[in-house]
């Protein structure tokens, strides 16, 4: 006769189960283990482990991807609940809310910038998320100013609070069907000052001897985008921030090459919860600048 309770050799790890929705969702046991501050080798030791816990494989991994396998699949939805369950677990006796406010610079969000967010809200669903969308320099002020707990935002050299992420390529773009007459000035569209990429660009013309002319300025990249599809004129514009059908015409119409511009993340914050929430953002924004 059993007295005593016996665990579940099936009982999962916490710890692995999170592993495994990290790299589902960001497609990268790199970035999983940057968001979990570890290893690789550490992450597929814990999805190994996992698997194996429940007799089953969930995903393939390649050279150049992963790819969930259908149990993958099925277990996912059964791992976010899982994890939710235990946040509210642990939140039962937490009357504060937490609140995560994030500063990004406009050419960076772009239109994956609700998914991304999407993302941190499903490994912390109590956490409440404040976005402010500016130039880089506006984001770094109302970080220094205590506005903000982190500002993805241009890689300024003279700080040394400034994390690398990644680069952000920039082109001339425009909508497929626009055309430009040689003997007229080059319309712009652009974002209103200050803006790094515009400076840059229009520099750029003035050294290269170009004529131009600024037919449109937009409070927003989106705005920008809805003109450059209108035809209005090219833009100046990393490749994450131009709409999805608007080509680069700067090798066709002679333009300057732009430099591009380094992404870094600013943040003091302490609290390893939020702390983990702003890696998982720079994880997931940072893998989908690596896209294709």
């Amino acid at each position: 006769m059993s007295s005593a309770y016996q665990p579940s050799a099936r009982l999962l790890d916490l710890d692995a189960v999170q592993a495994f929705v990290l790299v589902a969702d960001l497609s990268s046991f790199t970035r999983a283990a940057e968001v979990q501050d570890t290893t690789q080798s550490a992450i597929s030791l814990k999805i190994k482990r996992l698997e194996e816990r429940l007799g089953k494989r969930l995903l393939e991994r390649t050279p150049r991807h992963i790819q969930l396998l259908p149990e993958g699949v099925a277990f996912l939805s059964a791992a976010r609940e899982l994890l939710s369950a235990h946040d509210r677990a642990l939140a039962i006796d937490v009357r504060e809310q937490r609140s995560l406010r994030l500063g990004i610079i406009d050419h960076t969000a772009a239109d994956e910038l609700i998914p991304l967010l999407a993302r941190v809200s499903s490994h912390d669903p109590t956490l409440r998320v404040e976005v402010k969308i500016g130039a880089s320099s506006q984001m770094l002020e109302a970080y220094d100013a205590g506005e903000l707990d982190a500002a993805f935002a241009r890689r300024d050299p003279a700080r040394r609070d400034a994390q690398r992420l990644f680069v952000e390529h920039c082109g001339w773009f425009a909508a497929p069907q626009w055309q430009h007459n040689p003997n007229e000035p080059l319309r712009i569209a652009s974002l209103s000052a200050p803006c790094g990429v515009r400076t840059n660009a229009l520099k750029a013309l003035d050294e290269a001897g170009i004529k131009w002319t600024e037919v449109f300025v937009g409070g927003g990249i989106g705005t920008v985008g809805a003109a450059v599809m209108a035809g209005l004129a090219v833009a100046p514009m990393t490749r994450r921030g131009r709409p999805p059908r608007a080509v680069d015409v700067g090798n066709r119409f002679g333009l300057p090459p732009l430099a591009p511009i380094e992404i870094a993340v600013y943040t003091r914050v302490r609290d390893p919860a939020t702390q983990e929430a702003i890696r998982i953002f720079g994880a997931a924004l940072r893998n989908a600048n690596a896209a294709p």
